[in-house]
């Protein structure tokens, strides 16, 4: 575990120890850490910012707030003055990263690399400050490196140890076939920082190795090592598996502020506090009066909307967040939104089941009848209850559950 701030050596500076503060902040480690406050010790002295990496392989043209627990860090740091390095691995999402899988992930393409990287700056920089972001691409050095410089940078490891990392050696011990340019991905990674000189170098929990790796490897080319800050991957709606897509456990980041909002208000109470540390811009002090407040009898949904709209302003903004938390409001009432789908359907009269399947309510008739019979289908605010309902010409507001709304015209 990581030494609290409070453990700290009494002779650190209120700069340093705010900073120190600061970078543990939800961290899970911070290696090392005595070498972090030195760092943190000269730049204050010195009056030089120290360089901060985070590296990111475009992978997928869009990001959700999981990926933004490091990002949030970056943006603490940046804002003691520190200077930001927000690199795209475009060299090194042409091998594809193995790191926590057991099999070889597909390389992408150099077009599709392309095509993700576009969206990838823009984003972030609704987190970080883009006017003190240093942007980067790993192909600048990583490809005039060519194959002796490969060969040389690959003698400065060995096999033994890059076997030490746990999905090689679980997939060597299971017979899983491993590439030799799975090799390569964690060395390429680690020669980003001896490139841009990091002094710290950010990532999630299953980027350690390859973290370590960054450090090892500034040592080899007379470098001092950088440290490395990892931060836990942030658990999505259900609170239990961790953020992902595949799992629809997620917010996207660029998904519509209503959406954005009303997901943010389903997590727990409890998951909300951890959200609140990993995402959040208050202070730790203001959280933690916030959480007295609840502990003391106060409605946790106050705290949950104050997070609601801390994260849909960030994305989109504080009218848009504002709006999002009224118009929640207002469905919750049963009231209808002001903004609503609207479509035309031929065929009156129609059934219900088929209405609800065509306007995209629900996935399929089946799916139709079931939400009936629990009674979460409404037709201008009355609930249905009579599957056979046949629907003449007209136009309808029909609702879905709290959420799916729409606007009907039948012929």
């Amino acid at each position: 575990m990581i030494q609290d701030v409070a453990g700290s050596t009494p002779e650190l500076t209120d700069g340093v120890r705010h900073a120190l503060e600061v970078s543990l902040r939800g961290c899970d480690e911070l290696i090392p850490q005595d070498d972090w406050v030195k760092k943190l010790t000269r730049s204050e002295k010195t009056g030089v910012p120290l360089r901060i990496k985070l590296g990111l392989d475009p992978t997928a043209p869009d990001i959700h707030i999981g990926h933004m627990v490091v990002l949030n860090k970056m943006r603490q740091l940046q804002d003691l003055g520190h200077q930001v390095i927000f690199l795209i691995g475009d060299f090194t999402s042409l091998i594809g990263d193995p790191s926590g899988r057991n099999s070889t992930r597909p390389p992408l393409t150099p077009e599709q690399i392309k095509a993700n990287a576009e969206t990838y700056y823009r984003q972030a920089s609704l987190v970080l400050d883009p006017t003190k972001t240093e942007i980067r691409y790993n192909s600048e050095w990583s490809l005039p490196l060519g194959s002796m410089g490969m060969i040389q940078l690959a003698a400065k490891y060995t096999v033994a140890r890059m076997m030490e990392r746990n999905d090689f050696h679980d997939r060597f011990k299971a017979g899983t076939p491993i590439s030799v340019h799975e090799f390569l991905y964690p060395l390429m990674q680690g020669y980003d920082s001896v490139a841009l000189k990091s002094d710290l170098e950010l990532g999630g929990t299953d980027q350690k190795f390859n973290l370590l790796m960054g450090r090892h490897l500034q040592q080899e080319y007379g470098q001092e090592p950088q440290c490395i800050l990892t931060m836990p991957l942030l658990e999505g709606l259900d609170g239990v598996e961790k953020m992902s897509k595949s799992k629809n456990n997620y917010i996207g980041i660029t998904e519509d502020a209503n959406t954005m909002f009303a997901k943010v208000l389903s997590i727990s109470d409890t998951l909300m506090w951890r959200w609140y540390t990993l995402l959040s811009f208050k202070s730790l002090a203001e959280i933690e009066v916030l959480k007295k407040e609840v502990e003391g009898g106060r409605n946790p949904k106050d705290a949950k909307v104050m997070l609601a709209k801390e994260i849909t302003a960030r994305f989109h903004s504080v009218a848009a967040a504002d709006a999002a938390e009224q118009d929640f409001i207002n469905r919750s009432k049963g009231g209808i939104p002001d903004e609503i789908p609207e479509l035309s359907l031929s065929g009156a009269p129609m059934g219900i089941g088929a209405l609800l399947k065509q306007a995209n309510l629900a996935p399929s008739s089946s799916e139709a009848n079931r939400l009936i019979d629990g009674g979460g289908v409404r037709i201008d605010g009355g609930v249905v209850s009579d599957k056979g309902l046949k629907l003449a010409a007209g136009t309808f507001v029909v609702q879905v559950g709290k959420r799916k709304f729409a606007r009907v015209t039948l012929s």
